[in-house]
């Protein structure tokens, strides 16, 4: 494999013919000739817009080809902003205003709140796609060439999930992301033969990176379903001849309640399942690798990496339950609250250095102050890093409970509380308390009926008596990312604040 070093050089890396994409519905299949035309023509006409290097290209797409067509080729002409679909109109607002947006591509007959709050600040333009699968910008002629994608430009700008105040943009050159998609395919042993199901959302790093751009890097194929659907996942998967996919534990969790004990049709011809973005129960990838037959590699990734920094490997290396494993191509340390490196075994701050982590947050001096320490990122989780250098996540270090002096990672109470036969989703948090400072609280979400007495007597027997809950509270569900993570802050404050 080359080295490439820009998106244009992913584009370029597979033979003309090859299957780009799918699209499931309608049966659409795209080869890498037309999508890199498609790209290369858009990428013009963004530069006929007046879209330079670095000018944003806001984008409000559901999966599928518009989406990754315009990903690509705002990132050659300027920088690609995709936002979530799902965002009212306050938000966008904010996100169009903060990423200073030049331009905003939305579908033909979508994105009203998109829309509204683009109106008169943000010119806006309709992506139109023909029964072959070619996507244009509607009513714009190419006039203009747009220059060569720079390996130190800046392809795409996200947002942290901002679950502590302000959302910080992250700006992910193209050097980041071609280095984070070589260390993705060559972790996984990606060829031309693989084919990939994008189950996650293409306006995050998860979707367009693990699931996209290395597929492509790869010369493989990525199938594009419009949205997540349960009902016809394994249909696709049998029809499609998928060999691996990457989801959330959410979505992983819907399928084996759809499939029940019997492996789905279609399950045989995938090489693994990889599950990323929040923490995978050791129970659900018992039950995944027995139902599905195929091993279960949990993985750890981040925007400010360009997604992934450690992964399980391949059988017959171990693939260890409650591990995200070694690093991939990325350096893994262990840091205490002075910036000093800890030895294997030693919980503390998960810091990280490579290629596809960013230099630094966009006009944030603050932030990076904080978060740059003698050349390594800190990522703001906890963990520590076993004998055979595999790391294990405890918690994020603003959520840790602070009872009396002792710190505990709410991470440990969910794992006990998910395994009880009766709850099916779990989240532990801390909640003032006049003695100790703090106390730990769980919100559930049962299968069966269950008393809170029945709850705290279960905890009794499994855990500490600094660590068990004090307070259950017995709910229909527990809000969640986009990515799926947990929102422990958003639970606490609306139960217990």
């Amino acid at each position: 494999m080359s080295n490439p070093t820009s998106l244009a050089d992913i584009l370029n890396s597979a033979p003309p013919n090859q299957t780009a994409i799918i699209l499931p519905e309608p049966n659409i299949r795209v080869t890498y000739a037309s999508l890199r035309d498609q790209v290369f023509q858009m990428a013009d006409g963004l530069a006929s817009l007046g879209i330079g290097p670095g000018d944003r290209v806001a984008t409000v797409l559901p999966n599928g080809l518009p989406a990754i067509v315009s990903f690509l080729a705002a990132s050659i002409a300027g920088t690609a902003a995709p936002l979530n679909p799902g965002y009212r109109q306050d938000e966008f607002a904010f996100f169009l205003e903060d990423t200073s947006a030049k331009v905003l591509l939305c579908p033909p007959d979508g994105a009203p709140d998109a829309r509204k709050a683009a109106q008169g600040k943000v010119p806006v333009h309709d992506l139109v796609m023909d029964d072959h699968g070619y996507v244009r910008i509607a009513g714009v002629s190419n006039g203009r060439k747009s220059p060569a994608a720079d390996p130190n430009g800046v392809a795409l700008v996200l947002h942290t999930s901002g679950s502590t105040g302000r959302p910080k943009r992250v700006p992910i050159r193209h050097r980041n992301l071609a280095a984070s998609a070589v260390n993705i395919v060559n972790h996984y042993k990606f060829t031309g033969d693989d084919v990939a199901l994008c189950a996650m959302p293409l306006f995050h790093v998860h979707g367009l990176v693990a699931s996209t751009l290395s597929t492509l890097l790869a010369g493989g194929t990525v199938v594009v379903p419009s949205k997540f659907n349960p009902l016809s996942f394994w249909r696709t998967v049998r029809d499609c001849n998928v060999t691996w996919y990457s989801a959330v534990p959410t979505i992983h969790s819907l399928l084996l309640a759809r499939a029940g004990d019997a492996r789905p049709e279609g399950a045989e011809k995938l090489r693994f399942i990889r599950s990323c973005s929040a923490a995978l129960p050791p129970e659900m990838m018992a039950k995944m690798e027995s139902v599905f037959g195929a091993p279960v590699l949990e993985a750890y990734g981040m925007t400010e990496a360009s997604h992934q920094m450690a992964s399980n490997p391949l059988p017959p290396s171990a693939h260890k339950a409650g591990s995200v494993g070694p690093g991939t191509g990325v350096k893994i340390g262990i840091m205490d609250g002075k910036g000093n490196l800890l030895a294997s075994g030693d919980r503390g701050e998960v810091v990280i250095q490579g290629p596809n982590v960013v230099d630094g947050y966009e006009n944030n001096p603050e932030a990076n102050a904080v978060s740059f320490t003698n050349g390594w990122f800190r990522t703001g989780d906890q963990g520590y890093l076993d004998a055979d250098d595999y790391l294990v996540l405890t918690g994020r270090i603003k959520e840790l409970i602070n009872r009396g002096g002792e710190k505990i990672a709410p991470r440990e109470i969910d794992e006990v509380l998910l395994a009880h036969p009766a709850i099916s989703e779990a989240v532990a948090f801390g909640f003032p308390h006049p003695t100790w400072g703090e106390e730990v609280a769980a919100a559930v979400v049962l299968k069966e009926p269950q008393t809170e007495a029945q709850l705290l007597a279960y905890c009794k027997d499994r855990l500490a008596d600094f660590k068990r809950p004090k307070k259950f509270y017995i709910v229909e569900t527990i809000p969640r990312t986009a990515t799926g993570k947990i929102q422990r802050g958003a639970v606490a404050k609306a139960l217990a604040g």
